[in-house]
């Protein structure tokens, strides 16, 4: 028996595109917040993630598994902080939502510096992830409806560049070349910045 492990990235890149694109609907104004974002925040972008990244952590990779296993809780915990004021278990976290955006925001700009030694699609959905904290965070210091549609634009794009990076992944591996390209980073640029 072989004991190759498959790599669990594409589908935590699904869990996390997929649902990031539905949220990111709502927060353009598209559609309200519903049981289907909920959903897929508990199960696939929540749980899902979660998963993936314990087997990132099998797998001995770091990054994998600290950014899976984060994103997978920053789901569950967000569908906790919509769905336990309405079962009357605590107040609205409204007033504080934006220092809640704020740390992911900073979480995620570390992980981003952490993206460069990888494909530049790597790189796109974490830099674009960082800007999307940002911004929520922007629309909840200051109550501004636009910048709350230009967040939710900015977040279809971001779930949008993962679901293309995870599908890159599968097809790339199934065909065993280039199917949908990366942005692979050369090899010399891997070895300086190791060097560095």
């Amino acid at each position: 028996m072989s004991t190759k492990l498959a790599n669990p990235a594409p589908l935590g890149l699904m869990g996390f595109g997929m649902t990031t694109v539905l949220l990111n609907i709502h927060n353009a104004g598209f559609f309200p917040l519903d049981s289907m974002i909920l959903a897929m925040g508990i199960f696939y972008g929540g749980l899902g993630q979660v998963l993936v990244g314990m087997m990132c952590f099998k797998r001995g990779d770091t990054f994998g598994t600290t950014a899976f296993t984060s994103y997978g809780l920053f789901w569950l915990t967000l569908v906790g902080l919509i769905a336990l004021p309405k079962m009357g278990f605590a107040a609205s976290p409204a007033p504080f939502m934006a220092w809640y955006l704020t740390l992911w925001g900073l979480f995620t700009a570390f992980m981003f510096i952490g993206s460069l030694r990888y494909p530049r699609a790597k790189q796109v959905v974490f830099g674009s992830l960082t800007i999307l904290f940002f911004l929520l965070a922007a629309r909840d210091f200051t109550g501004n409806t636009t910048i709350g549609f230009i967040a939710g634009i900015e977040g279809i794009f971001c779930g949008l560049s993962a679901i293309y990076f995870a599908m890159a992944q599968v097809l790339n591996a199934e065909y065993g070349r280039t199917i949908l390209p990366v942005g692979e980073l050369k090899t010399e640029q891997v070895s300086l910045k190791a060097a560095a």
